[in-house]
């Protein structure tokens, strides 16, 4: 029989390695696809340490065209069938649009959307013949308009909307889909951000094992989205009735602050 497994995508560091803990030591078996093939490793040593099986590694940059396809013909050379799928590779840039590069924020889309809804469709028939299930991480952001990081911001609202729909089309699959959307967490993201460390650190956030737990125990319930924490699912819940002026500049405010050295 083909070996069933978790594919989890960002896998290296921060939430996405914590995900692959969380799932190893609930008895799943994962395949791991990130950019550096050392960190991967080693999570795979590590996992492999506890008596679990020992996750399948993939080197992949996901946002180059043909990723999914390549990392789809890995897997079936290895006889394994995807049938819990996490979207979680993704990145996010502090700063104006009219300041950023613009290459690094197109490989921003390239990886937040189109890598994910890529991996998504490439998976989907493997996903929909287990009854298996889907986690996408998205942001608090998706809820919010973001001026100081607006491309970032914008495809984390994709992520949160083409989950959502999801979800009510595969249910009567047996497919479930759930929208991860964490706040601000004690991760690398701010180091690949560009933002002020100092400040970062000071954010009221979760750690990335405490946003994977409450990613992974709503997978399993079936939820279609959650926000870890309670201050955030309060902001989560005000966002979607606050005027959308008074929201961008309190986004604006804080995002500069990020921003400053």
């Amino acid at each position: 029989m083909s070996r069933r497994l978790v594919l989890v995508t960002g896998a290296s560091l921060g939430i996405g390695a914590e995900l692959a803990r969380v799932f190893a030591r609930k008895g799943h078996d994962l395949a791991l696809a990130a950019r550096s093939r050392d960190r991967l490793e080693a999570l795979a040593d590590e996992i492999a340490a506890t008596g679990a099986p020992r996750p399948l590694v993939f080197e992949a940059d996901l946002a180059r065209p043909g990723a999914a396809d390549a990392l789809a013909e890995g897997l079936a050379r290895a006889d394994a069938q995807v049938e819990i799928l996490v979207n979680n590779a993704g990145f996010g840039l502090i700063g104006p649009v009219v300041a950023l590069d613009r290459a690094e924020q197109v490989e921003m889309i390239d990886l937040n959307v189109r890598a994910l809804a890529d991996l998504t469709l490439a998976f989907l028939p493997q996903v929909r013949a287990a009854r298996g299930r889907i986690l996408n991480v998205a942001s608090i952001a998706s809820f919010l308009p973001g001026p100081g990081m607006a491309v970032y911001y914008a495809t984390k609202a994709f992520v949160l909307s083409f989950s959502e729909a999801l979800s009510h089309e595969l249910r009567a699959d047996g497919v479930r889909v759930t929208a991860l959307c964490p706040g601000p967490t004690a991760s690398g993201f701010f180091t690949r951000a560009g933002g002020h460390i100092k400040y970062a650190d000071t954010l009221p956030g979760l750690s990335a094992a405490q946003v994977a737990q409450a990613g992974y125990d709503a997978l399993m319930a079936g939820r279609r989205v959650v926000v870890p924490g309670l201050g955030f699912r309060a902001l989560a819940s005000l966002a979607r009735f606050a005027p959308r002026a008074l929201s961008m500049a309190i986004v604006g405010a804080i995002q500069t602050k990020r921003g400053s050295v």
